[in-house]
C-alpha cells in the first residue's frame, strides 16, 4: 500500500469534517472553496507553519516528531482511534523494519485456554478477521461464517461476500462500518502484510458496500460492547464481548461473548450449548 497516499488521504478527509466553528474560529463568508478546515487553519491550530503542514498532509510523515504529530491530533479532532492511526502512519513512513504479518496459526497452549472456557463463545482471530481457533460453543455460534469451507474462515469475508451475513447480524451496517474500519487500522500499521493487501483487494473488487467504507478512511477500536446476532438455530442473541490481546502471542485477540444470568439471551445460549454437544460442526 502507498504509504504517501494513505496519509493524504486519511488527513484531508479528517480535516474536511470540521467546520471552523468547531474549532473556535470565526467562519468569514458563506462560499468556503473547500470542505472543512483550510490547510492554514489546521497549521494554526497545531502550531507549525503551513508550509509544513502542507508537507505532512502531501505525505510527507517520515520524521515527523510526536509533538507535531501531537499537534495534528488536535487541530483535527482526532479520537484515541484516529491518533493511534496517525502514529501507526509515521512509522510506516520511517526507515523501520517491516512488521510481521498477522499471524495464521495459534500455539497449543491458546486452543487449550479456548477449551478451557466451556460456558461462554470462546474465538481467537488475528488482525486480518481470520478465524483461527474457536471453543466448542464458538463453533456453533458461527456456524453460518463456518460454513464456507475456505480455511481459514475470514469474517470480513463472510460479511461482505456473504448473503447469509446480513441475517446472522441484526445490526449490519454497523458490523460492516466496524469490519472495515479495522482493516484500514491494521493497514496503517502494517502496510506490508501481503495478505492483507490481498484480501483487501479482493473486498474492494467484488463489494460496492467495501469500496465505499474503505474510501471513508474511518478507523476505531472494537474492544468491548454488544454483539447482536440472529443465529439460524436459537434466534437473537444480544452477546456482551470482550476482546483481549495476548502479551505473549503478538497479533492474536481473544472475543469473550457472555449474557447476563436470567436473559433470553442466556437461556438461548444455554439451547446453544445443548445443540452444540449433539451437532456437527465444521472445524
Amino acid at each position: 500500500m502507498d504509504n504517501r497516499a494513505e496519509v493524504r488521504e486519511f488527513l484531508v478527509s479528517r480535516r474536511a469534517r470540521i467546520r471552523p466553528e468547531q474549532a473556535g474560529l470565526p467562519a468569514y463568508g458563506g462560499n468556503r472553496r473547500v470542505k472543512g478546515l483550510r490547510r492554514e487553519e489546521v497549521a494554526m491550530l497545531a502550531g507549525m507553519s503551513i508550509d509544513y503542514y502542507v508537507r505532512l498532509e502531501r505525505g510527507n510523515l517520515a520524521g515527523a516528531s510526536d509533538l507535531a504529530l501531537e499537534g495534528i491530533a488536535q487541530a483535527l479532532q482526532l479520537d484515541d482511534a484516529e491518533r493511534t492511526h496517525l502514529f501507526a502512519l509515521a512509522r510506516a513512513a520511517g526507515p523501520v523494519g517491516k512488521r510481521k504479518p498477522a499471524p495464521a496459526t495459534v500455539p497449543a497452549s491458546v486452543q487449550l485456554v479456548l477449551d478451557a472456557i466451556s460456558d461462554a463463545p470462546a474465538w481467537v482471530r488475528n488482525a486480518r478477521h481470520d478465524l483461527l481457533a474457536t471453543n466448542r460453543l464458538a463453533r456453533a455460534l458461527y456456524a453460518p461464517l463456518l460454513a464456507d469451507p475456505r480455511r481459514p474462515a475470514n469474517n470480513a469475508r463472510f460479511v461482505y461476500l456473504d448473503p447469509a451475513a446480513r441475517d446472522f447480524f441484526q445490526h449490519w451496517e454497523r458490523t460492516a462500518d466496524d469490519i472495515a474500519a479495522m482493516l484500514r487500522s491494521e493497514a496503517g500499521r502494517n502496510p506490508h502484510d501481503q495478505k492483507l493487501i490481498e484480501l483487501i483487494g479482493e473486498l474492494s473488487t467484488r463489494s460496492a458496500d467495501f469500496r465505499v467504507r474503505w474510501a471513508a478512511h474511518d478507523v476505531r477500536f472494537h474492544r468491548t460492547g454488544i454483539k447482536y446476532l440472529r443465529h439460524p438455530v436459537v434466534g437473537k442473541l444480544d452477546l456482551t464481548f470482550e476482546a483481549m490481546e495476548f502479551p505473549a502471542h503478538p497479533g492474536l485477540t481473544l472475543l469473550l461473548y457472555t449474557a447476563p444470568a436470567g436473559t433470553p439471551t442466556a437461556d438461548s445460549l444455554a439451547l446453544l450449548a445443548t445443540w452444540a454437544a449433539t451437532a456437527v460442526h465444521p472445524e
